[in-house]
């Protein structure tokens, strides 16, 4: 769990001490627009942006049962942050697995993947698909009644 704080903490971190610098050298508006990048990369970097995760059975189980794609990410991870961002409100019509918490998740992904945790890995109707682009995933979503 803390391995996905990593990221969003170095980032905070280092927009700290840029800023201290920059308060140093004279420049306070500067030292707060940068805090404010940072802190804005950190979030986007953090588990936050993402729908809440479940575990890699339950989600398979749901997906089973309601037709819904299985998003299998981590945080720090780009690609799942560009599809998170592409799918808007769409993403929370999928059921997120973090391989970072959920170890049968890492399990399944490094399965899917010759061994590698390459994310984000979209699981459709039992078939594993790396890094799709975000339009395919939406039009995999069942249609709303």
């Amino acid at each position: 769990m803390m391995r996905s704080w990593i990221l969003p903490t170095v980032f905070v971190l280092g927009g700290s001490v840029v800023a201290t610098g920059q308060i140093l050298t004279g420049s306070p508006g500067t030292a707060a627009l940068s805090v404010l990048v940072f802190v804005l990369l950190a979030a986007a970097h953090s588990p936050l942006v993402f729908p809440r995760s479940i575990g890699a059975l339950e989600a398979q189980r749901r997906g089973a049962v309601d037709g819904r794609p299985v998003v299998f990410w981590r945080s720090g991870c780009t690609y799942c942050l560009r599809l998170r961002i592409r799918l808007g409100r769409d993403a929370r019509r999928l059921h997120w697995v973090d391989i970072w918490r959920d170890p049968a998740g890492a399990a399944a992904v490094r399965a899917a993947n010759e061994g590698n945790e390459t994310v984000p890995t979209v699981v459709v109707a039992g078939r594993p698909h790396v890094n799709p682009d975000p339009a395919w995933v939406r039009a995999q979503l069942p249609q709303s009644p």
